[in-house]
């Protein structure tokens, strides 16, 4: 999960150590200064007790007004949507739970009765975004006489997103997004800005809490429940921010910093901030702030590993490495530099304390797993590092293949399995080691978006290491920007195949299906580099997220 311009082996010139640490190097502790403990107040002055009874009345008062709707079905559905985006659905859960239980039950055995598109289309977003198996005939019908429609185009929009690969639903999302855009020149500021919000960050793609604020600007209406609603998220906002910080600063200034790593492996990058933002993003209930932690443990060490790969050693320090993860042997690296000593004592020393922790937790010693799925990556990273030395150029589907692991993911989700602790079987295991479907998809789709970075002219130089790259070779006359069209076009198909793999029946846990999705969503935010290499979008959201309060109404009278 390291970034575009040095996250395989064999993705950039050889460049020496000092030259390496500037490539795709934002300083985000100058960004996101951590402030010191006691500054992490949430509204100035009053303290966290009050803070706390305050969301609890306000959550109280939420929840009466969510059982008061009764059997308002569209009002229902309403606010489930407002509370999924506004990222507070971890406190609603048993309700939303029947509401849709009862939505999908009517769907099943009437049908869409409904004329009014933005009611259909909203039932089964809601209905798929939740595993549910919904036909896409569900999604409603469309015709040109809805194109003054927009609330109805925009459910549409949205809903298309939960595509698996149906014709309908692809023609749907061609042509909602065919007349929104015809429309925004004809829509007053606000309107205009809430339809381009909806077509550049649809929902189902998008990180709920990473977008709050955005929601909170276009959430108006004359329902009577918004208003509470906009308080809780703003005050549960502000809580967790408060809680990230806490835990942000245990994690880069103690336990990062007391590692010290960064004093040994000089070439390799130091980025914990930027770390710990792939957990905020993947598990963000803030019930599991102890998941995140452990978390990014190993995706630092992915970074690290990555480095090692990129600038620090040999092809021939590299395998006997790779060997030595392979055997988890520590006395294997005897004849090995003092860093790579050190990075394998560190990897060791995680594997063992989170193994131990699953143990006592959760009943199952998972360090088999967890030293498997290293012994992979090392294995990936190595194919890469010999393609490099040997100048060799894949077929893009081995390629591709081999990058889907050497991306990481399948590392951090068979982390998050165990920390997670949820159906814990020999089946479920058995199927987590092995790169199941639900692991390989967004992984693919974090490779080939990291991809459409590495080749943004023909001006290449022969050593991104990217998909492209490997498909000009193979399809020689194609242009960059057909190849580019394509790996689009491939993640647009690995969604759809992502998007099936979370339906039910599935295996594993809504947290970890959620999981594995949130990774899909952070990737453009991890890999939309600007012209001085640096991630504008990352940055904002790191200082919203980790600094910003939002004001809220009874905040002032809390303080006097």
């Amino acid at each position: 999960m390291a970034c575009s311009c040095g996250f395989y082996a064999w993705s950039i010139p050889a460049v020496g150590p000092n030259k390496f640490r500037e490539i795709g190097k934002t300083n985000f502790t100058r960004i996101v200064p951590m402030p010191n403990t006691h500054k992490w107040s949430i509204a100035h002055d009053h303290t966290l007790d009050e803070f706390y009874n305050e969301h609890a009345q306000k959550l109280k008062e939420v929840k009466h007004v969510f059982s008061k709707l009764g059997e308002d079905a569209m009002e229902s559905m309403m606010m489930i949507d407002a509370i999924q985006r506004l990222g507070i659905d971890h406190h609603f859960e048993e309700e939303i739970e029947a509401v849709l239980q009862k939505q999908y039950m009517k769907s099943s055995i009437h049908g869409d009765c409904d004329e009014d598109l933005y009611e259909v289309a909203l039932r089964f977003r809601l209905l798929r975004q939740e595993g549910y198996t919904v036909p896409a005939e569900q999604g409603g019908k469309f015709k040109q006489n809805l194109r003054e429609d927009i609330r109805g185009l925009m459910g549409l929009y949205e809903a298309s997103q939960l595509s698996i690969g149906e014709d309908i639903l692809e023609e749907a999302g061609n042509f909602s997004s065919l007349l929104l855009n015809a429309c925004l020149q004809h829509l007053d500021r606000h309107q205009a800005a809430v339809v381009k919000n909806t077509l550049e960050h649809p929902h189902h793609t998008s990180l709920a809490r990473f977008m709050t604020k955005n929601f909170l600007t276009d959430f108006q209406g004359t329902n009577g429940w918004i208003n509470a609603l906009q308080e809780l998220a703003k005050i549960d906002f502000n809580m967790v921010k408060s809680v990230h910080q806490r835990r942000c600063f245990k994690f880069s200034s103690l336990w990062w910093k007391d590692l010290g790593l960064t004093e040994e492996l000089k070439f390799a990058r130091d980025q914990p901030l930027k770390w710990y933002m792939w957990p905020m993003a993947i598990i963000p209930d803030p019930r599991l702030s102890e998941q995140r932690i452990e978390l990014t443990k190993p995706i630092s060490l992915i970074y690290i590993i990555d480095d090692i790969f990129d600038v620090g050693g040999t092809l021939d320090e590299l395998t006997l490495f790779t060997e030595a993860v392979n055997r988890w042997d520590l006395s294997a690296f005897k004849e090995l530099p003092e860093y790579m000593k050190m990075c394998f004592k560190t990897l060791d020393d995680i594997t063992n304390e989170i193994s131990t922790k699953v143990h006592k937790e959760h009943k199952w010693n998972p360090v088999g797993s967890l030293r498997k799925a290293w012994a992979s990556l090392c294995n990936a990273f190595l194919v890469e590092a010999k393609w490099f030395a040997s100048g060799h150029v894949p077929k893009a589907e081995e390629y591709l293949k081999n990058g889907a692991v050497s991306s990481g993911v399948h590392v951090v989700l068979v982390h998050l399995f165990f920390l997670l602790g949820h159906g814990i079987t020999k089946e479920n295991v058995d199927l987590v080691d092995d790169f199941p479907g639900i692991i390989s998809s967004t992984a693919t789709i974090l490779r080939l978006w990291d991809d459409l970075g590495s080749a943004k002219d023909e001006n290449q130089d022969g050593h991104d290491g990217s998909y492209v790259e490997c498909y000009l070779k193979e399809h020689r006359g194609s242009s960059v920007e057909n190849a580019r069209q394509i790996v689009a076009h491939m993640i647009s198909d690995m969604w759809k195949r992502l998007n099936k793999e979370c339906l039910s029946p599935n295996p594993f846990s809504t947290s970890f299906t959620k999981g594995s999705l949130n990774i899909a969503r952070m990737v453009p935010l991890m890999y939309s580099y600007d012209d001085q290499q640096c991630l504008p979008g990352l940055e904002e959201h790191m200082k919203s997220l980790l600094l910003e309060n939002l004001p809220y109404r009874n905040a002032q009278k809390i303080n006097e």
